[in-house]
């Protein structure tokens, strides 16, 4: 991992031409531009990763109740294995916290080991398959759903629970 720390912003519906130049280039089924620009019209939390002010990802979380769903993070392919994939993952655990989420689940290709090590290097674990949830060149693949516990471990007096 490198040094560099992303910054991070809200997207734009004006962001969606650049999120689908990286979305095209890291996805065999991408995501298209209605999917993103309903995503931002309904209040899902849609962020860019910024590297010296330019995007080199993007994320979708969804937080209802106390239950937050990664739905899709991308990081442009030339700035892959440096770290920013985690750097992002932990923003995005952070936001939903802020949000009072408990918990965050996200679901990914069991294919995709590069994601698989980055989640489970975040604490996630897996609590489930989703059988033939992913389009895939030769039919459907499988979800390995996962999940982590984001709550604060300080209880509303200030007590931190973790020791």
């Amino acid at each position: 991992m490198n040094g560099d720390r992303l910054d991070f912003r809200r997207m734009r519906l004006d962001d969606i031409d650049q999120v689908m130049r990286v979305e095209r280039e890291v996805y065999q089924f991408p995501w298209t531009e209605r999917i993103f620009s309903d995503c931002i019209r309904v209040g899902y939390h849609c962020w860019l990763a910024l590297l010296d002010g330019q995007p080199v990802g993007h994320a979708v979380i969804s937080i209802v109740a106390d239950e937050s769903h990664m739905l899709n993070l991308s990081i442009a392919a030339a700035h892959q294995g440096k770290g920013y994939g985690r750097q992002f993952v932990d923003f995005l655990v952070d936001e939903a916290r802020a949000q009072n989420a408990q918990t965050m689940l996200l679901e990914v290709r069991p294919s995709n080991k590069i994601a698989i090590n980055c989640y489970n290097g975040a604490g996630f674990n897996e609590i489930g398959r989703r059988k033939g949830y992913y389009p895939a060149p030769d039919g459907r693949e499988d979800a390995l759903l996962l999940a982590k516990h984001i709550a604060s471990a300080t209880d509303a007096t200030g007590t931190d629970h973790r020791r």
